[in-house]
């Protein structure tokens, strides 16, 4: 997350063709500090942000932007794959009953509806019960 508003941060600086010592002497922070903000080895406060936001001319938003467009969990290594293949699972199992569920919806319309006037009969007598 760093890292994405630190390179955000620093092509805005760029465009506006400031340095690296020029923000950081108005915001009132080292151009170290502001160095390692821009390379996102240091954590950004939301009053430094809002302050570089300023300088920039732009809004706290328009930094910040970045971080909606890439998703912010990062997968460890190799843990990737057995989480996609449980989605996967997941949805195969959800297909299966969804196409389980038409069929067994099709046959009790097939027997004359039978089925669906015992299920009716059956949710009107356990209607009554809870009136």
């Amino acid at each position: 997350m760093n890292e994405l508003l630190g390179s955000r941060i620093k092509a805005l600086r760029s465009a506006g063709h400031l340095t690296q010592e020029q923000i950081a002497e108005q915001i009132g922070i080292s151009r170290q500090k502001y160095a390692r903000i821009e390379n996102g080895t240091n954590h950004i406060t939301l009053e430094e942000l809002s302050k570089i936001a300023d300088i920039l001319g732009v809004t706290v938003g328009d930094i910040t932007k970045v971080l909606d467009k890439n998703p912010v969990v990062a997968y460890r290594a190799g843990s990737a794959n057995a989480s996609s293949q449980k989605i996967f699972d997941m949805l195969d199992l959800f297909y299966a009953n969804k196409h389980l569920y038409a069929k067994l919806q099709q046959d009790s319309e097939g027997r004359g509806g039978a089925y669906a006037e015992e299920q009716e009969k059956r949710n009107k007598s356990q209607s009554g019960f809870f009136s």
